[in-house]
């Protein structure tokens, strides 16, 4: 079961691909062959016998009439008799045949369930590397789905088996034969440059067809296209319509079940913060927060519970560890751990069977106690009819009792009873208020129907760009944001390309947080998938993409570029352009701080040491991290400015001379800084003494 193990059946995937298809156009092109040579054997057979047939013909014709005539009558019988004979054994053949191509596509079929099955179930390396030899093996089969698994496999290096020349042999071949996944992932490789040629307009036209096929992942892509104008005319309406497919499908599967919240660490943050980073919980202190539980610590119980129950945090989704978390809580009176034990029995899992009445009591237990999420839970009893009649007035009841509170979900609902009508007038106005009030806590159904009442002009004013804007966040919603996670632990286990790829792949998507950290990596130059000349020219692509977005970080970023000639040409006025809307529209102290050095040495923009103060004060304002580099800026600037004041007063006609540009060097600041931090030394030293 060792990954490495799994390549060698790519030359069969490949070479199997259209196995089915090609048997049996082979099949019916060498019977047809067969045919044809048969006839020709014969015909030449009868040209030499002709002239002595003809001869027989001519003496015997009269007596051998009759028995030609009784001949063919016997022969036509016996034609007959064997034509059905054939039509039985061709059809037999053609049964047999298509049962055992059914066989084989029927057991291909099981192993990718299978191996869906264990993925799914899987909590190591081992069993994700079983999955795929079940994978494997179904590609193998001429099953397509799971072809594109394994094409899915050696592209984003699950289970340690990166290979992406590979994955683009394949991901071809599954393109041929109309697999939308394979013409999204194409599109995806030539945006890039990854493997194959960069060609944006190449990446288009798969992106086109795969929409066209189905493919959700290339109509968001499609509709960020069009959203931003990236090699195409920016067009609202039709960003519009690919979101709005996108977001339907979404929707759908939260009225399912309650989607997955997902940890967007971003890599630019310090080292040591990302090391021990909020949005993952670390090792060492969900072992602190067991033994804390296991004390009798009902916060903490209550907590782990949530986190099992939807696997936050980087924590795998454990039914059975929520539930006993939650019952130790619930018993030492917790109202929360009540709601969210009849929460479980309300959706049924493998911990807690789907049970009506099991919810009620304990929704009512927490609601008894003036909990948000019991009386939410009474309420959608009473409004789908689960265990109880339906009712709802008293499902309006119960909603308007935990919205009170606070609850974003109880909140929604109301909402949404006002928008549909349910057992209530419509009242757009009211949905509005509610849906508005849900999504300010991240509700995604709220913000989908936000974004359907500004697509519709329905009780608000439309707005195509405030709709796509709402529809993109439910987007961003979607199952494919789990690769945060497994690119955030590739690259913490050093495995650079791996992240790199997922993380590229969720850039182009329109995810501003990859967007950066994508930038990030290619700036580092460490992954190896891309040539290290097209890294910073691609990186400040995805800063600018970002910064669009309106991240600060990467606005300075760009201005950085220009600054330095990373990636582009040395251009001072577009790099002070690109401070000063980081600085004024964001208030970023290193826009500040780097607006400030350009105006006190007039690097693109008009020398102004006034200004360069003012923004190096406003620097030190804003952020304490600014402080000390904003001293010795000012003591730098200032030193300077006296130096000079008495140098013109005194030796004007030296000054040439002495100027420090001439005298100490282009880096005369940094000498002076030097000198300036020796001196504090001293006299630190002096006064200690």
């Amino acid at each position: 079961s060792n990954p490495l193990s799994l390549l060698p059946y790519l030359k069969k995937i490949l070479g199997n691909i259209v196995t089915l298809k090609s048997i049996r156009r082979f099949s019916i092109l060498s019977t047809h062959y067969k045919f044809v040579v048969m006839c020709k054997v014969s015909a030449n057979e009868i040209k030499q016998y002709l002239p002595h047939i003809l001869e027989q013909r001519t003496s015997s014709n009269v007596i051998n009439k009759r028995e030609n005539l009784l001949e063919k009558k016997k022969n036509q019988r016996k034609i007959r008799i064997k034509g059905i004979q054939n039509k039985d054994i061709l059809r037999n053949k053609n049964h047999l045949q298509k049962q055992a191509e059914k066989n084989f596509t029927d057991e291909g079929d099981q192993l990718f369930k299978m191996g869906i099955k264990v993925l799914q179930q899987s909590k190591s390396q081992k069993q994700k590397e079983e999955a795929y030899l079940l994978f494997a093996k179904a590609a193998d089969m001429g099953n397509l789905k799971a072809m594109e698994k394994m094409a899915d496999a050696l592209l984003f290096g699950n289970s340690g088996m990166q290979n992406i020349t590979a994955a683009i042999q394949l991901y071809e071949s599954l393109a041929k034969e109309g697999s939308c996944k394979a013409q999204n992932a194409l599109g995806f490789l030539s945006s890039y440059g990854i493997g194959m040629e960069y060609d944006q307009a190449k990446a288009l036209i798969y992106y086109t067809f795969g929409s066209a096929g189905g493919s959700i992942m290339s109509q968001m892509i499609l509709g960020y296209r069009y959203l931003s104008g990236i090699n195409v005319l920016q067009n609202c309406e039709v960003a519009l319509s690919y979101y709005k497919k996108v977001a339907d499908h979404i929707a759908d599967t939260f009225e399912k079940s309650e989607g997955v919240p997902v940890e967007k660490v971003r890599l630019t943050e310090r080292p040591e913060n990302l090391s021990s980073n909020s949005e993952i919980l670390d090792w060492d202190i969900y072992q602190y927060y067991k033994f804390l539980a296991e004390r009798g610590d009902v916060q903490i119980q209550v907590y782990l519970g949530q986190l099992h129950l939807i696997g936050r945090k980087g924590l795998d989704q454990d039914y059975h560890k929520a539930l006993h978390y939650f019952l130790k809580a619930a018993k030492a009176g917790s109202a929360n751990a009540m709601a969210f034990i009849g929460k479980m029995y309300l959706e049924g899992n493998a911990a807690a069977p789907q049970n009506n009445a099991t919810a009620f009591k304990y929704f009512s237990m927490a609601a008894s106690k003036g909990n948000a999420i019991g009386l939410h839970g009474l309420g959608l009893l009473y409004f789908y009819g689960k265990g109880v009649p339906v009712n709802y007035a008293e499902a309006l009841k119960y909603f308007q009792k935990a919205a009170e509170k606070g609850w974003p979900d109880a909140q929604f609902q109301l909402g949404f009873m006002y928008y549909s009508g349910s057992g209530i007038w419509k009242d757009y106005k009211l949905a509005f208020k509610y849906f508005y009030l849900a999504s300010q806590s991240g509700q995604p159904l709220a913000i989908y129907y936000l974004a359907e009442m500004y697509a519709t002009g329905t009780g608000v004013v439309r707005s195509c760009r405030t709709a796509v804007e709402l529809y993109k966040g439910v987007c961003e919603l979607g199952h494919w944001a789990e690769k945060f996670l497994t690119a955030y632990f590739a690259y913490k286990d050093g495995d650079i390309d791996s992240s790199l790829v997922q993380y590229a792949l969720l850039a182009e998507m329109g995810y501003e947080v990859a967007q950066m950290n994508s930038a990030f990596i290619l700036e580092s130059k460490k992954a190896n998938i891309l040539e290290k000349e097209k890294m910073y020219p691609m990186a400040l692509l995805l800063w600018n993409r970002a910064a669009i977005q309106g991240n600060a970080f990467a606005r300075v970023k760009i201005g950085d570029y220009h600054y330095y000639g990373y990636g582009t040409k040395k251009d001072y006025q577009t790099a002070a352009t690109h401070y000063s809307i980081a600085a004024d529209k964001y208030h970023n102290a290193q826009a500040m701080f780097n607006l400030a050095y350009m105006y006190e040495h007039g690097l693109g923009i008009a020398k102004n040491i006034h200004l360069a103060r003012r923004l190096y004060d406003m620097a030190a304002q804003t952020s304490p991290d600014a402080y000390i580099p904003v001293f010795f800026a000012l003591m730098k600037l200032e030193t300077m400015h006296l130096l000079r004041d008495i140098l013109f007063f005194n030796f004007t006609m030296r000054w040439n001379w002495l100027k420090p540009d001439n005298t100490v060097g282009p880096h005369w600041d940094l000498f002076v800084i030097g000198l300036i931090v020796a001196g504090l030394i001293l006299l630190l030293r002096n006064h200690r003494g």
